[in-house]
């Protein structure tokens, strides 16, 4: 008997699991309007394509992942160099996103506007429309030039759900390691540099 109250009971408890899983998120607000996401993206990746120092042609992708009980879509992205012994400058109008991930590209993204602030070194990444719940996103940045100093660079991400009050949610760092390697007053790089 008691075993079968126990079976029971744990059964009874799978069921009302699956059926809380099953339920879609809302959005949580607060009574000042302020929009946060249920359950917040998460920061997969972060690789630039190559890591010399001084380099042209590098690419930086950050993976984002979207879960699907966010509650909200994916409205706007920044992305904030926190470290680094040199402020790395990006082409903006180069700039993009598609879903998936390096290894396998979806569908691109629309990007509506790509701002950056000198002052506080952030880039502000807006997409068209908003990304969807459940979707992994990348996005590519393209660096004018590699940093001239080696070393790590921490590049902090945040999201924003949709809202003209929506609140940014840190997803981490992004984590890029530039190497010198060989790099000294003969680099071809430098006297490139240096005759421009």
């Amino acid at each position: 008997m008691r075993l079968k109250i126990l079976l029971g009971t744990a059964i009874a408890t799978i069921a009302m699991m699956e059926g809380y899983a099953l339920q879609p998120s809302q959005a949580i607000q607060l009574q000042d309007g302020t929009v946060y996401f249920a359950q917040p993206p998460r920061l997969i990746k972060a690789v630039t394509t190559y890591n010399d120092v001084y380099v042209w042609g590098a690419t930086y992708y950050f993976t984002v992942s979207l879960p699907e009980n966010a509650g909200e879509p994916l409205q706007r992205i920044t992305i904030n160099q926190r470290e680094g012994a040199d402020y790395v400058r990006f082409d903006l109008k180069d700039s993009f996103a598609f879903e998936g991930n390096r290894s396998r590209k979806g569908q691109k993204l629309g990007l509506k506007d790509a701002t950056s602030d000198r002052k506080t070194q952030t880039l502000s990444l807006t997409f068209d429309p908003a990304i969807s719940p459940g979707k992994t996103i990348t996005i590519g940045l393209k660096p004018l030039q590699n940093p001239t100093i080696a070393g790590v660079y921490l590049f902090g991400v945040t999201a924003f759900p949709p809202g003209e009050k929506s609140h940014g949610q840190f997803l981490g760092f992004g984590r890029l390691h530039f190497y010198s390697r060989g790099f000294g007053f003969s680099s071809p790089w430098l006297f490139r540099d240096f005759w421009r």
